[in-house]
């Protein structure tokens, strides 16, 4: 059984990252269910493990932590939903590779119900949105922008951190660095598209669409470890 959970107030990332830890390995104890967490941050940049400081073009804007999760950097604050995502991703076939695909497809599924097109783009992590309507950043190339962001980390098979949706973020407060080290497509989200989406309906159509891609919700739960002999 995945519980889902959801915070009203910003969680303050320090404290968002001990808690995944705790879960995580409680999960792969078998002490513990899966679990979604969908919040927002106060507005701050996270580095990932890829990331290149000349990225972080306005270090003094905002607090920057470092972190485990895979990927470059990134902004999280105020009118994004952020879903962090613990699955026990080794009773789900241990394949890391499928498993960030499905990220990916949760998320076009989930702007999908909005009559968005998320598509997905080869060398590119995250789920982008054309834009033919604005000018291109990149000469003869379509304007695309960013919608939402992946990075995943995964030990003992249980995975943590997530994704997130742009809902109606300050996209100017992504200025601050380089998203995700890619310099020639930008950044939208659901309400510059015109939308009038509130982060309740984006954790609606999470709920829905989170069995289309990720298939039943019960597995196979981990044994316990046996008590210890005295």
């Amino acid at each position: 059984m995945v519980n889902w959970i959801r915070s009203d107030a910003p969680v303050p990332y320090a404290q968002a990252v001990t808690w995944m830890e705790e879960r995580a390995a409680a999960i792969a104890r078998g002490q513990a269910e899966e679990a979604i967490w969908l919040l927002e941050h106060p507005p701050l940049y996270t580095a990932g493990t890829s990331a290149k400081p000349a990225d972080l073009t306005d270090p003094d804007r905002f607090e920057v932590h470092a972190t485990r999760r895979g990927g470059q950097y990134t902004y999280h604050g105020p009118g994004q939903r952020v879903a962090y995502v613990l699955l026990d991703v080794g009773a789900r076939g241990r394949d890391v590779r499928r498993f960030v695909a499905q990220m990916e497809d949760w998320v076009i599924a989930t702007l999908a119900e909005f009559n968005v097109t998320g598509e997905k783009r080869e060398g590119r992590v995250g789920v982008w949105v054309t834009r033919p309507e604005k000018p291109p950043l990149v000469t003869g190339e379509p304007r695309e922008d960013k919608i939402a962001a992946l990075g995943v980390r995964i030990t003992k098979w249980v995975s943590y951190h997530g994704l997130s949706i742009n809902v109606e973020p300050d996209l100017s407060h992504f200025d601050g660095i380089v998203p995700c080290g890619i310099s020639d497509h930008g950044v939208t989200s659901l309400v510059d598209l015109g939308l009038p989406v509130t982060l309740d309906d984006v954790d609606l159509a999470l709920q829905k669409t989170f069995t289309q891609v990720f298939g039943s919700a019960e597995i196979p739960r981990r044994p316990r470890p046996a008590p210890a002999e005295n």
